[in-house]
């Protein structure tokens, strides 16, 4: 078992960073970060294994940038010039098995975070 906890959440204008956290309860290769809008599915957002290597949503790159600490067993995620469409319920996730070398965001992941809420006016 994985416990995933995040943090970071919050309020800001559109334009403007949230620096969202996610701490892990042991090492694992996979993690990533996840969200969900209201009346929507929830969508990949970034993934990162433990050689650094990272996949993006089309619809942050640029703009996102996933990051962890392995010796802290923790995820990051840097979201910079967010814009409205960005808000919704952040979710940290890991456990997915690697395939080509890397962490699909689509598929099967195991553990889930409860979430944290963002939120961007416009």
């Amino acid at each position: 078992q994985v416990q995933l906890v995040e943090s970071g959440g919050g309020s800001v204008q559109a334009g403007g960073s949230l620096r969202l956290s996610c701490a892990a309860s042991r090492y694992i290769f996979c993690m990533g970060w996840f969200r969900q809008a209201p009346g929507k599915e929830r969508e990949g957002v970034a993934s990162i294994d433990t050689s650094d290597g990272t996949r993006y949503a089309d619809s942050v790159k640029g703009r996102f940038t996933i990051s962890r600490d392995s010796a802290k067993n923790s995820l990051y995620l840097l979201m910079n010039d967010l814009k409205p469409e960005d808000s919704g319920m952040y979710y940290c996730a890991a456990g997915r098995l690697p395939l080509g070398g890397g962490c699909p965001l689509i598929g099967e992941w195991t553990y889930w975070g409860q979430g944290t809420q963002v939120t961007i006016s416009s």
